[in-house]
């Protein structure tokens, strides 16, 4: 395992943040990607967060606007960040891939990176990651897990801690799996917004945030009305 960097002094954080972003700005390692993409989406929020969250790559909007989750997902996962009483400036939010992965002859939609881009891209999340030193990382979704963790599987694996490096991790389902839920109708869309609920609700706990019982009722079924 790469040993923890011990946090540069709070002075120096932006510093060292700022440097490390300039290094992603020109890199090109990914040919096909460097090619193709508009912006390097490097990550955004507090350098002293206590909570980061963890993406896949940027898709077409964060591409357009050199920001992580800005799209109908970045949304959701506002609405997420908000639900534990938190905002976007409060926590730091970043990806696995700076670039979003090429979609040579496909005019929409997205890809999954792959092994060999993602072990190509991540020294630059792990650098992240050794600057800000957060409490907690949300793993967003399959392509987060295997990235940082090497894990598969995150039907099964969401909602149960892990660690990487010593920093606790909370896998759960990325916030386009729910969106792509909202057609299977609206009983199993609220029981995977529950699943992911749950989840967060274990995040709030481990960082010691206070949580009303409004909150640990958000998605029941007797209270659909607050999805």
């Amino acid at each position: 395992p790469t040993p923890v960097v011990p946090a540069p002094a709070a002075g120096a954080k932006g510093e060292a943040m700022e440097a490390l972003r300039q290094r992603a700005l020109a890199c090109t390692r990914c040919a096909n990607l460097a090619r193709a993409r508009k912006n390097v989406v490097f990550g955004v929020g507090n350098l002293d967060a206590s909570l980061m969250f963890v993406g896949e790559a940027p898709g077409a909007d964060e591409d357009e606007q050199g920001q992580p989750f800005v799209g109908r997902a970045g949304q959701t996962l506002t609405g997420m960040i908000q639900g534990m009483g938190l905002t976007r400036d409060q926590v730091y939010i970043a990806n696995i891939l700076k670039c979003r992965p090429d979609t040579p002859g496909q005019a929409l939609g997205n890809r999954k990176p792959t092994a060999e881009e993602m072990a190509t891209c991540i020294p630059f999340l792990h650098e992240q990651i050794d600057i800000i030193q957060p409490k907690v990382l949300v793993a967003l979704g399959g392509t987060a897990l295997e990235g940082l963790l090497h894990l598969s599987g995150i039907s099964r694996l969401r909602g149960q801690w892990q660690t990487y490096r010593g920093i606790p991790l909370m896998p759960t389902f990325h916030p386009s799996y729910l969106l792509h839920r909202e057609g299977d109708g609206r009983g199993g869309l609220m029981t995977e917004k529950r699943k992911v609920w749950e989840d967060l609700l274990q995040v709030m706990e481990k960082l010691g945030l206070p949580i009303s019982e409004k909150q640990r009722a958000f998605f029941l079924p007797r209270s659909g009305s607050q999805a």
